[in-house]
């Protein structure tokens, strides 16, 4: 599996446990403050190379320290960097994640370089000789130029993967409609679907991807597990029961999961179970780089662990 992973990078600093912001000046101690790398397309590239795949980022990032560390926090994790850019104009994309008790993560959150990344930047001709192509954030660069990209992966055999950032409240049918029918495999949230698609139940929402032309639609449900929507019916995937951490990362690790499965040739099914395991493991620690896990050590945590039931 030789995947580029385009889209959104962000450097993410993790704060545990915030119960509440002191007030003023206020000041309180925390047991933990990171720094990780992430994403749709940065944080899915982490969990891909745990995985046993070869993983190529493809963004746009600021010249600033941001950036730097952004990238060789990349470069440690075995990702390849060589295709990020740098602006010298605009920052890094950053968030501030306050992680609650329960794991939860309200963020602060700083756009940054992501939306600046344009088709003058994508490495076409690596990018021909991929197996897959996952494209983070596709909202963020506008559609025309996601289908674009798309259309050029599909043309030259490559398999193309989407997730979306935006939450579903800001999401609409026509900021994704167009690079609908160059998707393989696409992986939003529930909250997504719904938002995106403007249906109030999941189902429906996800059969309205798969008639503008999605190929596979594996929905993530958070503690619910997963929805894998084909053109031959609907299959509920459960979480695995584990003690949550941290959620940051939960959905770009399914993504990673997920899509490292369909490229060793298991089933939707099969390939979300693989998502879900790789998410349960990210949930137990803090940022999305948590765990030392590779492809043995999620397949053999998918068939011991407890699934919620």
């Amino acid at each position: 599996m030789k995947v580029f992973t385009m889209g959104v990078h962000v450097l993410d600093v993790l704060v545990r446990p915030v119960e509440a912001i002191p007030e003023g000046q206020g000041a309180t101690l925390v047991e933990d403050i990171r720094m990780t790398a992430a994403g749709t397309a940065g944080g899915t590239a982490l969990t891909l190379a745990k995985l046993g795949a070869e993983v190529h980022s493809a963004g746009a990032v600021g010249s600033d320290p941001t950036g730097d560390l952004l990238v060789a926090l990349l470069d440690r994790a075995g990702v390849g960097t060589e295709f990020l850019v740098r602006r010298t104009d605009t920052a890094t994309s950053a968030s501030v994640l306050p992680i609650r008790p329960n794991g939860d993560r309200p963020s602060l959150h700083l756009l940054g370089a992501n939306i600046t990344y344009g088709p003058d930047d994508v490495p076409w001709d690596a990018l021909a000789r991929a197996t897959h192509l996952h494209l983070g954030g596709p909202e963020l660069i506008g559609v025309d130029v996601a289908a674009r990209i798309l259309s050029y992966a599909r043309d030259h055999g490559v398999v193309t993967s989407v997730d979306l950032l935006a939450p579903g409240v800001l999401g609409s049918f026509e900021q994704i409609e167009a690079a609908l029918p160059y998707i393989d495999h696409f992986l939003p949230n529930e909250d997504q679907v719904r938002g995106f698609t403007g249906e109030d139940d999941l189902l429906t929402g996800a059969r309205k991807l798969l008639a503008a032309g999605a190929g596979v639609v594996a929905v993530t449900r958070g503690g619910e597990g997963a929805l894998v929507v084909t053109q031959d019916g609907a299959e509920p995937v459960p979480a695995f029961v584990v003690d949550v951490v941290d959620t940051t990362g939960c959905g770009d690790a399914f993504s990673a999961g997920y899509l490292r499965g369909v490229s060793l040739g298991r089933t939707p099914g099969d390939a979300a179970v693989l998502g879900s395991a790789a998410a349960a493991l990210v949930a137990q620690g803090l940022g999305s780089d948590h765990g030392t896990f590779d492809l043995a050590a999620a397949d053999a945590f998918a068939a011991t662990a407890t699934c919620r039931a």
